[in-house]
């Protein structure tokens, strides 16, 4: 007997807006089938796609064995079961949210005091972003996205809600800055489109681009969302990541600096997945300066709710004022380090990197080496370089970039004698092509590149959301 599956599930259960249909998963897929080992599998895949941080693992270590009477799940601490065990309110543990801001006001520099009941949970940013989304807009409205951007924007912001996002195109020529005159440009195409603007979406640090937005550029942002009554969604997951100058600047220092700011249009989505390692915790914050958000995301956080056993290890844990010190001084210098290893690594074969000083990752330029200077010519070199040179790193495309040819690399997902691995099989596949090009073709080497040289998951990201609007989508001509 046949059964006809014919709408047995809904329209978001069936449709691709989760985005893993898309060549980008290819990486992943050949790093799963051939996943590198130093010695199991020499010649397998690496993963330098997964922006994950590794690096001090061992200070957290440290800190669970000489504290435990903080997890329930030792003999030390469980006689807090059933205090910790029971239902909690959607607010959370209340010492986990005077630890949570306390502990986002010391990253910022102690610039701004953060509310501790203005600290909603979610699971991860992922959720965060998305309940966001739901208090914010409603399907078919829009948000102007600085490119190039987090390749599970187009997932995390739209595919349950049906928001959709405008890139906001932005440049090498000035090093990917964001300006007002290119967010007006964004704005007017999507009024053009018939399309209702309900905010921007900001990333600070920038992912994929390890920037830091300077004092100047968030000023003017918070001026365009004022003077347009829209929202600013600014994603700090980055924000302890930074191991250079200039410093990191929460947005809720710029506004408590600024005149004439409507705070309710400002919101921060903040989790401890990338600054303390921890991605598996599922730690997920909203912080809204609005009322009605802030309430309405607390209803909503019973979706997603921080586990109380997770809410009370972590509470202790980011309360220990030394630890944590030591924490964000050791994380910053490993950081710093592991960044210069690979971008002057990369120098001794002329491959450039955006000058950064934040992030898991850095922007590699490796424009000089396309056939073409198209997408096509991008994906081509992606895939000899995953196929040949045996490395999974993402492609521009995947983060909406509108010039093909750069690629992020993540570098703090490894251990140092994987780096050297990478770092080897990058040199030789650089020289090789070199030995290959005739004369004529190597005109770039003699030229200075155009950005400077530095010295100083993932499953949830897409190539190309079918909630990402440009204009040629089908989304853009259906609105016209």
């Amino acid at each position: 007997m046949e059964f006809k599956s014919k709408n047995l599930l809904s329209k978001i259960a069936t449709n691709d807006g989760h985005g893993e249909n898309s060549p980008y998963f290819d990486g992943w897929k050949a790093y799963d089938s051939n996943p590198f080992h130093p010695t199991q599998n020499p010649h397998g895949v690496i993963q330098m796609g997964l922006a994950e941080n590794k690096l001090c693992f061992d200070l957290i270590k440290k800190w669970i064995l000489e504290n435990p009477h903080a997890s329930i799940c030792t003999a030390q601490g469980v006689e807090k079961l059933n205090d910790i065990a029971i239902f909690q309110d959607y607010h959370g543990l209340k010492e986990f949210r005077e630890a949570v801001a306390k502990f986002m006001g010391r990253v910022g520099g102690n610039k701004f005091t953060f509310d501790p009941n203005r600290i909603v949970m979610s699971g991860g940013a992922t959720g965060a972003n998305e309940t966001v989304m739901f208090c914010l807009a409603d399907p078919g409205d829009a948000f102007l996205v600085p490119s190039p951007f987090y390749a599970g924007f187009g997932r995390d912001l739209g595919w349950r809600t049906g928001i959709e996002i405008v890139p906001v195109d932005c440049k090498s020529s000035n090093n990917f800055r964001i300006t007002r005159a290119a967010l007006e440009e964004a704005y007017e195409k999507a009024q053009k489109w018939n399309i209702n603007v309900k905010g921007v979406i900001i990333a600070n640090p920038s992912n994929p681009l390890g920037t830091i937005l300077d004092r100047d550029t968030m000023t003017s942002i918070v001026g365009f969302v004022n003077e347009k009554n829209i929202h600013l969604v600014c994603d700090e997951i980055y924000a302890a990541t930074v191991f250079g100058s200039p410093r990191f600047i929460s947005i809720a220092e710029i506004i408590q600096d600024m005149d004439g700011c409507n705070p309710d249009l400002i919101h921060i989505v903040y989790s401890l997945s990338k600054d303390m390692g921890i991605p598996g915790f599922r730690v997920g914050i909203v912080y809204s300066f609005n009322d009605r958000v802030m309430h309405c995301a607390r209803r909503m956080s019973s979706f997603g709710l921080v586990s109380s056993q997770t809410q009370y290890l972590l509470a202790s844990m980011l309360s220990d004022d030394e630890f944590v010190g030591n924490f964000l001084r050791e994380s910053s210098k490993r950081l710093g380090k592991r960044h210069s290893v690979f971008t002057k690594g990369l120098e001794q074969v002329g491959i450039s990197c955006l000058a950064s000083n934040a992030g898991l990752f850095f922007w590699m330029d490796m424009r000089p080496l396309l056939k073409e200077q198209s997408l096509q010519g991008e994906l081509e070199l992606w895939r000899v370089i995953i196929n040949e040179v045996k490395l999974n790193v993402s492609p521009g495309s995947s983060f909406r970039c509108s010039e093909p040819g750069w690629f992020r690399v993540c570098f703090a997902n490894m251990d140092d004698e994987t780096v050297e691995v990478a770092l080897d099989r990058i040199r030789a596949f650089v020289l090789s092509q070199e030995n290959q090009e005739p004369d004529e073709s190597k005109h770039w080497r003699k030229k200075p590149l155009p950005l400077s040289f530095t010295s100083s998951r993932l499953y949830d990201e897409t190539i190309m959301s079918p909630h990402i609007i440009s204009p040629q989508s089908s989304l853009v001509q259906a609105t016209t």
